[in-house]
């Protein structure tokens, strides 16, 4: 599906990924695309879409953390992309990671246009 309407998902710059001496993982930079469903839907619909398109083929997905928002940590196994899918406000959000790269975010969003009945805008920030 590469036809005019559909977004590049080109990354700018990708975040740089820092371990820091007392611990954990930090991200210098960062990449969200947000994706805005034409016909509104509250975050419960747009969560549950999200896990039926995540339950497929070819993604392993997992919950992150105990939050107040659906957040999923997602690898594509055919593209090999890893990266941060959201549900906030009425919006998916993809967060690229340091090794994300377009073809596994277009996928995905591929996917979600064809699991649902409406038109998706997409904002990269």
């Amino acid at each position: 599906m590469a036809d005019d309407d559909t977004p590049t998902f080109a990354i700018p710059e990708p975040p740089v990924r820092r371990y820091p001496r007392r611990g954990g993982v930090e991200y210098e930079g960062q990449t969200v695309f947000s994706l805005t469903p034409a016909d509104p839907l509250d975050d419960p619909e747009l969560a549950s879409l999200v896990r039926s398109v995540l339950e497929g083929d070819p993604y392993r997905y997992g919950d992150w953390f105990d939050l107040p928002m659906p957040l999923y940590l997602v690898h594509d196994d055919v593209t090999g992309d890893t990266f941060r899918v959201a549900v906030r406000d009425g919006d998916v959000e993809f967060h690229v990671l340091p090794d994300t790269e377009p073809e596994g975010l277009r996928r995905l969003y591929d996917r979600l246009v064809d699991a649902s009945e409406t038109t998706w805008y997409v904002d990269r920030r």
